[in-house]
């Protein structure tokens, strides 16, 4: 199963904020849209990305101040990317490894989608339900 297909199925939105953003506006539009990550454009460039736990760890370290500070001042900005071509195999290997849960999907330098590992996870288990099917009735049929 590759990238490509996961993005045909759930589509390609994502949900982007600016680096300038408070970290406080991140926060509402985390909980608002239902989503664990945001990605940071800037000249619709990737900048960064900034998830939950980038902002209960700026609060843990800096306090409740931090929710009017700049969102470019607690993303990631070593973002690791996905290409549509890639297997769920390669990138539930990837984020397990880097410990991180999700990934944007670049083609040619162009933010095409976004991946989860529960949206990997969830492909990944219909994958081997499928499999198990077919061989389910491929020994019934013997």
């Amino acid at each position: 199963m590759l990238v490509s297909q996961i993005l045909r199925t759930k589509g390609d939105s994502v949900f982007t904020i600016g680096p300038s953003e408070s970290v406080g506006a991140v926060a509402g539009l985390l909980h608002s849209r239902g989503v664990g990550a945001l990605v940071v454009l800037e000249n619709e460039r990737v900048a960064g990305i900034v998830s939950e736990r980038d902002i209960v760890r700026a609060i843990a370290a800096h306090g409740t101040g931090v929710l009017s500070r700049p969102v470019s001042d607690f993303m990631t900005a070593n973002v690791h990317f996905a290409e549509p071509g890639e297997t769920i195999d390669s990138l539930l290997s990837r984020m397990t490894d880097r410990r991180i849960r999700h990934l944007p999907v670049c083609k040619n330098d162009r933010l095409v989608g976004i991946v989860s590992i529960g949206d990997l996870v969830k492909w990944k288990i219909s994958e081997v339900e499928a499999e198990a099917d077919g061989l389910k009735a491929y020994i019934a049929a013997s």
